[in-house]
């Protein structure tokens, strides 16, 4: 990024990219029986994604995650730092 502005973690246009992002990829997961939703976006831009469906239970989630999601969406959201894989949200 060129000036030093800080990146408002909550900012719904940062939401919308990643969602986007995420769109993207989702049919090729749904094709497999999962999905995974954004939860949450970290202070430090970690992006927080449950994985849903088989993508949960599946021995391979970690590598989707890290060798498809994560770098999908560090391709067009540069300033996420990382991607986790987190327990489902609380209902609320």
């Amino acid at each position: 990024m060129a000036d030093d502005t800080p990146i408002d973690p909550s900012d719904p246009a940062l939401h919308a990219r990643i969602e986007e992002t995420l769109d993207a990829i989702r049919p090729y997961m749904m094709a497999d029986g999962g999905s995974v939703r954004l939860q949450h976006v970290t202070d430090d831009m970690v992006v927080e994604l449950e994985l849903l469906g088989a993508c949960g239970t599946c021995p391979m989630s970690m590598m989707t995650l890290r060798a498809g999601i994560e770098q999908a969406l560090r391709r067009a959201v540069p300033e996420i730092t990382r991607v986790e894989a987190v327990a489902p949200a609380a209902v609320r």
